[in-house]
């Protein structure tokens, strides 16, 4: 169980979930769950959902949402763009685009609003595609109840079935055997209970950089991250994650990565550990990182805030 120190942590906003001067514009929000589950699903229009984000009334000066870092400016575009609160329905168009890292940004925004213990996990989903792990970014919230971590679904819509057991997937509660953290992923794959083929950012994605044990390492790297306080955009990389463009992880590295896996998925686990193992020079987040468009291919390097 988590120490009372960590979970008042994950209550407190990061430089990423701070909603900043939109604070007062969100209002205060619920503390159920679903509720704010239901308002988050239908924040953000997925960028490659259903093809060309144009054929749904997107146009190209609408792009650039997709590499909006902060929730603060993911709540200003939203106030642009329909400036009722949170809680109504919005046209495709009224909605930010984005992808699954922006859906749970926002979910682990308005709950640690409502202080509730929240934070990003990055892994691979099993419910999209039958047969695939698919890169995914979901939440984890504390249950003081249960005193254990659930996972929350913020993208998808109620009713989802889960393409491998067509079963309704539980969007408040996700089964932990079919949404893999980084580390239960590669874990997973070294020991031999998953295909690490299996592992993708989408099934038609050929590149060796966006599939198997290269992206089994670089989600392994930004859950670390994630935990650490750092909710990155899924198309940035600094240090390790650059050689992981160039090719999988050598055994040294193979290694460190294993110790990280094991300690992450260690309940015992501390947060001041989680720090130190990010903080490492390798994998530590600095102050400017390279941003490769999932759009037109095109890198460009990004300063981030320090607060």
């Amino acid at each position: 169980m988590p120490f009372d120190d960590e979970l008042a942590t994950y209550s407190a906003h990061t430089v990423c979930s701070d909603p900043g001067r939109m604070t007062e514009w969100i209002g205060e929000q619920p503390g159920d769950l679903a509720e704010l589950r239901r308002r988050v699903s239908g924040l953000v229009f997925h960028y490659r959902a259903n093809g060309d984000p144009s054929r749904h009334g997107f146009g190209g000066d609408r792009l650039a949402e997709i590499d909006l870092r902060y929730a603060e400016e993911q709540f200003a575009r939203l106030a642009e763009l329909k400036a009722d609160r949170l809680d109504g329905r919005r046209a495709p168009t009224e909605r930010i685009l984005g992808c699954c890292r922006d859906f749970t940004l926002l979910f682990v925004s308005l709950a640690r609003t409502a202080g509730i213990p929240a934070r990003s996990r990055v892994g691979f989903a099993g419910y999209f595609d039958d047969g695939w792990w698919i890169d995914h970014v979901v939440a984890e919230v504390w249950d003081a109840d249960a005193a254990r971590w659930r996972l929350v679904e913020p993208q998808l819509r109620e009713g989802i079935v889960d393409s491998a057991t067509g079963a309704p997937l539980d969007l408040v509660d996700v089964p932990r055997d079919r949404f893999l953290t980084g580390d239960q992923a590669w874990s997973g794959a070294r020991a031999g209970r998953i295909d690490p083929e299996r592992c993708v950012v989408a099934p038609e994605f050929e590149s060796p950089a966006l599939r198997s044990w290269q992206y089994l390492a670089h989600n392994l790297v930004l859950d670390l991250v994630a935990r650490a306080g750092h909710e990155a955009l899924l198309w940035e990389t600094w240090g390790v994650l650059d050689e992981f463009l160039a090719g999988v992880p050598d055994a040294a590295l193979t290694a460190d990565l294993d110790h990280i896996a094991a300690r992450l998925a260690d309940p015992a686990v501390t947060l001041d550990e989680v720090r130190a193992l990010a903080a490492d020079p390798r994998f530590a987040v600095p102050e400017v990182v390279t941003n490769h468009s999932p759009l037109d291919g095109s890198t460009r390097r990004v300063a981030l805030r320090t607060r």
